[in-house]
């Protein structure tokens, strides 16, 4: 749905005889988010679209029909999802779980068959393709800039099972290693830690202020305040610094991978 709308786009920008640049200047974007919306890889925020159709001549067509059907995701985590379609870096803190654009499909369905209350076999499925679209923003070999901040706990908790979590932390490694993502363990030796409750999500773009969203059980929170959203960012460059470096992160998760791969 999303490549379908990205592709009316771009035909009815060409048929206008614009550039993706001459666009984005006559609706305040940039000319790299029409880009993204036009490949698939974004979905335009409800006044993005108004503006898109306003400058195509296209009536409301654009803000009438954004992708957004056939997504299972929770209510409260709607409005996060979009805006990491639009975030140029990603920096994620997970507690528990390997965040979710990081995912391969085996973790996923195991994190997501644990539903409570439990969920059909049908809607696990709806839930597991909206997931593995969201990690889709991993193509582009640049934007956004991602880094993962993982506490141990995420690789020493059993999810799926050892070929599982095998497969998991080597998809970790190789997206390390291929420098696509910056990954990085904060060690249990660590103790407390300004992220230990809950888990952290921190977002930059090129056209709106930076924005952060948390999480806990059944609730999650975007925060735009500029103070909130800056004493988050302290918190998640403390962690960091205590944490292990690239080099020792992925070392150890190469260890990790392995004496999963033995217990198999």
């Amino acid at each position: 749905m999303t490549s379908t709308y990205g592709d009316w786009l771009k035909q009815q920008r060409e048929a206008a005889g614009l550039t993706q640049q001459q666009l984005a200047d006559m609706t305040v974007m940039t000319r790299s988010h029409i880009a993204h919306i036009e490949a698939g890889r974004r979905i335009p925020s409800r006044e993005d679209a108004r503006r898109l159709d306003t400058a195509l001549n296209t009536g409301d067509v654009l803000s009438s029909f954004l992708p957004t059907e056939d997504v299972a995701v929770a209510d409260y985590f709607e409005a996060a999802r979009l805006l990491e379609q639009q975030a140029v870096m990603i920096r994620e803190f997970a507690l528990s779980f390997v965040p979710g654009i990081l995912q391969t499909e085996r973790y996923a369905r195991a994190v997501l068959s644990t539903a409570f209350p439990r969920v059909s076999g049908e809607e696990c499925d709806r839930r597991l393709v909206t997931r593995l679209e969201r990690a889709r923003i991993l193509d582009d070999p640049v934007t956004p800039a991602v880094w993962a901040l993982l506490d141990e706990a995420v690789l020493r908790r059993q999810i799926g099972g050892p070929s599982v979590m095998a497969e998991q932390i080597s998809h970790l490694v190789r997206l390390g290693e291929s420098s696509r993502i910056q990954v990085h363990v904060v060690p249990f030796e660590l103790g407390v830690h300004p992220l230990l409750s809950n888990m952290l999500t921190l977002m930059w773009f090129e056209d709106q202020p930076p924005l952060a969203y948390g999480e806990g059980l059944h609730m999650g929170k975007l925060h735009d305040a500029p103070s909130v959203v800056q004493d988050l960012q302290h918190r998640y460059d403390f962690a960091l610094g205590n944490a292990l470096p690239l080099k020792e992160s992925l070392e150890l998760l190469r260890a990790t991978a392995r004496d999963y791969e033995r217990h198999d």
